[in-house]
């Protein structure tokens, strides 16, 4: 027997007391993973090598394993606490470009309007255009822009993507008589009918403005024939309070009260000086789209009016998907896709680098990193919002190990003692 495995003993204990103690300070930590204290046995080598039934010289730490169990979910006010309920990590950007690994999902937004932690660490993501179109690669997830007048530019009627512009679902009824008088919009006395009925819609020119497009719905003599004639009502402060447009569509019916598949909506214009801003807004042009409209022997009914132009807006509130999504909801009514969470996985997590503060850093023996969106296969989890991931902390078992390991450190001092006595007892001999 020599002190050697009585002291290599004591140091693993040791290190396993370190191991424990780590683990309980932060069993209330958010994203923390455990640690195990891996131990390894010692044997002396030589040139003839190991004896019949050799002799170890004691005990050494071989690892401090980090344990990727999943934690407990508890449920926040805060949209930007974000939880992986599974795999995966995400992924933070330091101010030099870094890119760092962590569960901790307690987010906020700077003044910058970027997604952070609680060290200014940016979350990284999938950035979106300006149709909300999620695109690669990764990138700084920033919510708005605080150098901008608006997080939403304003959009004209007609200009969207789809050019959809107007689209009008209605049912005219096939029982109306006819007007008694010519089309006239500033005439609604009963008892001089101009047109049968009329419905209105706002929509918006370059500059966001809001105009009243009035349509009117006249009857004529032909069977199963209507005429649309419309007018624009212009804001205050424009030059021109009311103009008409004249006659924009002319709707014929079959005898079943639907309209005919050659049905083509037709393109209107609305020029600049029609509303109100002469030189100072661009002409409007959109379709005016009646497909699926019907003549009916029912009361007049609009069943859809709508069209796809928009005010400017500011960011007014967001929500995050399960799949990572932000979608931005704005003061003009509209919502869109701000960008999406990535998470990051690896094939050996045990051998990321701990750099504290509840990030770690790729190594060689992590393996390279691979990127996806949240819920899209069992290597990444999905994101719950409003919610943190606990510590994965077993704090019975972790006293319970402490008990151990002190049992241990005391087992292996009483055999360094063991080994005085006998010294003492050689150089006593006389």
């Amino acid at each position: 027997m020599s002190f050697q495995q009585g002291l290599s003993g004591l140091n693993a204990s040791s290190k396993a007391l370190d191991t424990i103690g780590n683990n309980i300070a932060n069993s209330g930590t958010v994203g923390f993973k455990d640690s195990t204290t891996v131990f390894a046995d010692v044997f002396a080598a030589s040139l003839s090598g190991a004896g019949a039934a050799p002799i170890g010289l004691g005990a050494t730490v071989a690892t401090v394993a980090q344990q990727f169990t999943q934690g407990n979910i508890s449920v926040t006010n805060n949209p930007l606490d974000l939880a992986i309920n599974g795999s995966g990590f995400y992924e933070l950007t330091n101010a030099n470009g870094d890119i760092l690994y962590s569960r901790n999902g307690q987010f906020q937004l700077d003044k910058s309007g970027y997604i952070v932690n609680a060290q200014g660490l940016r979350l990284m993501g999938y950035g979106a255009d300006a149709n909300g179109t999620i695109t690669p690669p990764t990138t700084s997830l920033r919510l708005f822009d605080p150098a901008s007048s608006s997080d939403a530019p304003p959009q004209a009627t007609g200009t969207s993507v789809s050019a959809t512009g107007i689209q009008a679902n209605v049912n005219l009824d096939s029982r109306e008589a006819l007007p008694a008088n010519a089309f006239d919009p500033t005439d609604t006395s009963p008892a001089t009918d101009t047109y049968n009925k009329s419905t209105a819609v706002t929509i918006y020119d370059s500059l966001g403005n809001s105009h009243i497009y009035n349509l009117y719905f006249v009857k004529t003599a032909t069977t199963n024939q209507w005429q649309v004639y419309a007018t624009v009502s212009n804001p205050a402060g424009a030059s021109v309070g009311v103009t008409a447009l004249g006659l924009v569509d002319t709707l014929t019916f079959g005898a079943d009260g639907t309209l005919p598949a050659s049905y083509t909506p037709p393109t209107v214009t609305v020029s600049d000086t029609a509303l109100g801003y002469a030189g100072g807004v661009n002409p409007l042009s959109f379709p005016l789209n009646f497909s699926g409209s019907t003549q009916y022997g029912a009361s007049f009914t609009i069943n859809s009016l709508v069209q796809d132009g928009f005010a400017s807006g500011k960011l007014a509130g967001f929500n995050i998907g399960s799949d990572g999504v932000i979608l931005g909801r704005y003061t003009n009514g509209q919502s869109k896709n701000l960008g999406q969470v990535v998470l990051a996985s690896f094939r050996n997590p045990q051998g990321l680098q701990p750099l504290g503060n509840n990030v770690w850093m790729s190594t060689s023996m992590s393996g390279p990193v691979m990127e996806g969106t949240p819920g899209s296969s069992g290597q990444y989890g999905p994101i719950q919002s409003a919610a943190l991931e606990d510590s994965n902390v077993d704090l019975t078992k972790e006293l319970v190990d402490m008990i151990t390991q002190q049992r241990a450190y005391q087992a292996n001092a009483q055999t360094i003692k063991t080994q005085d006595s006998i010294l003492q007892t050689l150089v006593n001999l006389r």
